[in-house]
């Protein structure tokens, strides 16, 4: 058959505009999309849709170690002074007696479990600072890779307890809000006893003194043995949210961020929430992050602020960021047993958590969180 110049060019023309909508490739750089890589020798998860750019480390404790709104170019997660280290590349010339967490600490978000807080021995195992898991490699499995939509699966077993950890991230199209689903699994033949909590620490260039904090009204609690030597606060109070009451017994709103020259170091606990959700907004930028989790199963609200008053070991007077942490109880998973506020679960029983991290611009202040996840304010 021959084409005569005409034919040929119709030919063309049609096979172009029948092309023109397929990719030429399959590693997507457009829509959602991830990207797996080595940082400092981790194994590390990328997911990426036109909003969000959140890496997980893989091989440290599935740490969310980037929560970047792509917009603005801002990562809300906080970094260490040491940062995100070679594990291959550094041995301690000393034990630690609360274990090697604040050793390998890169900053931003952390998955407790099974202990929050210091160093617990409970059924004959010792669980050093924070838990097991954040200092684990995990498995992971993409589930779902496509442009609307993507799902990566991480889990791990626990080693000093008989424990199955499954979370599920995801990124839908162009929301600004990551999704997780979690399930924790007792494998063992016997009831074993946990506590549980997240650890999102935020940090400079996002925190700074024009930052406010919204959340539902709630009491502050402080203790004497968790209240560090240059906090702000007078220990051993109960107070209602935002004002907590000063070492002079004045009263501090503890929803405005201090700035560095505060060089304070302190340590609340907010209790009775309503509803599970907060917001940190930066009110001269007007952008923020928020959280949603189920209140009825993270009860306390553990509110962390180092405004370089961290002296000595491992903050250095040098360390500017805050971290509001939902965990099951009050620290650490001995005394929780004891007051009757951890978890137990029993052979074979599983328990499931979902929570919402969202990005958002344009608000000054955060009225409420929605089921899914979106902020709403003014």
């Amino acid at each position: 058959m021959r084409y005569d110049r005409l034919d040929w060019f119709w030919f063309m023309l049609m096979a172009s505009e029948s092309m023109s909508y397929q990719t030429y490739h399959h590693n997507r750089n457009y829509g959602c999309r991830i990207v797996e890589s080595i940082l400092a020798g981790h194994r590390a998860v990328t997911l990426e849709n036109e909003k969000l750019r959140v890496t997980v480390l893989a091989d440290k404790g599935s740490d969310i170690y980037e929560f970047l709104y792509k917009p603005r170019d801002i990562d809300f997660m906080s970094r260490s002074r040491s940062g995100l280290r070679p594990r291959d590349h550094f041995m301690p010339t000393s034990s630690r007696s609360q274990g090697f967490h604040m050793d390998y600490y890169e900053g931003g978000w952390q998955e407790l479990f099974p202990n929050c807080g210091n160093i617990s021995l409970h059924q004959g195992a010792e669980i050093g600072q924070h838990g097991e898991v954040l200092l684990l490699p995990w498995n992971y499995t993409i589930l779902k890779d496509e442009v609307d939509e993507i799902e990566v699966r991480f889990e791990v077993r626990t080693v000093r307890t008989p424990f199955r950890v499954v979370k599920t991230m995801s990124l839908r199209g162009s929301d600004p809000v990551l999704r997780i689903h979690e399930r924790i699994t007792n494998e063992g033949g016997q009831q074993v006893d946990f506590t549980w909590g997240h650890h999102p620490a935020l940090g400079w260039p996002f925190i700074d003194e024009t930052c406010r904090i919204d959340l539902p009204a709630c009491s502050i609690r402080t203790f004497e043995r968790l209240t560090p030597g240059t906090s702000r606060l007078k220990a051993e109070q109960t107070s209602e949210w935002p004002f907590a009451i000063s070492r002079d017994g004045s009263t501090i709103d503890i929803s405005r961020i201090a700035g560095p020259e505060a060089a304070a170091h302190d340590m609340v606990f907010l209790e009775g929430l309503s509803d599970g959700w907060y917001a940190v907004t930066n009110t001269s930028k007007q952008v923020g992050f928020g959280l949603r989790y189920p209140r009825q199963l993270f009860k306390e609200l553990w509110y962390w602020q180092v405004y370089r008053g961290g002296v000595d070991y491992p903050w250095w007077s040098a360390t500017y960021n805050i971290a509001l942490e939902p965990c099951v109880s009050l620290p650490i998973l001995a005394d929780a047993v004891k007051r009757g506020e951890a978890l137990t679960l029993g052979p074979g029983e599983s328990v499931e958590a979902e929570l919402f991290a969202a990005a958002y611009e344009g608000f000054t202040a955060i009225t409420g969180i929605s089921p899914d996840g979106f902020p709403s304010g003014a």
